[in-house]
């Protein structure tokens, strides 16, 4: 994939989705879990839990995918957006270090989630300081 200087990602239990771009052009790769995730028992009351484990070589293999961005936008419809934050955080704090914001977003298309993340960092740019 090339890479540029923003990224966003899209993220759940199942797949990420990886859009790297500018203003003129974007690339779009697709990351998904190697294995069927299995429903957990819980200790406390013995039924099913419908939440997933998290998947660290899934998040892994999504950081490694991110090396090298300067700005990376998270995204995702659940929990495991802030999952891989954490996942980044404690295995990968270099690439942690380029996440500019985490938000909630459903199921888009990739033109969707590309035009989302261009406003987003169109608005977070003017945030930033100005270099003269």
């Amino acid at each position: 994939m090339s890479q540029h200087f923003h990224a966003v990602v899209w993220i759940d239990h199942h797949e990420a989705r990886i859009l790297d771009f500018n203003a003129d052009d974007a690339n779009a790769d697709k990351v998904t879990v190697k294995h069927k995730a299995t429903r957990k028992q819980s200790a406390r009351t013995g039924k099913a839990s419908w939440r997933e484990s998290e998947d660290g070589a899934f998040f892994d293999e999504v950081a490694a995918r991110l090396d090298g961005i300067g700005e990376i936008l998270i995204v995702g419809p659940a929990n495991a957006k802030l999952g891989f934050l954490k996942r980044l955080q404690a295995k990968h704090a270099a690439i942690a270090d380029h996440v500019v914001g985490i938000e909630t977003v459903d199921h888009p298309s990739d033109g969707q989630l590309l035009d989302f993340a261009r406003a987003y960092f169109r608005k977070a740019d003017r945030m930033l300081p100005q270099v003269d």
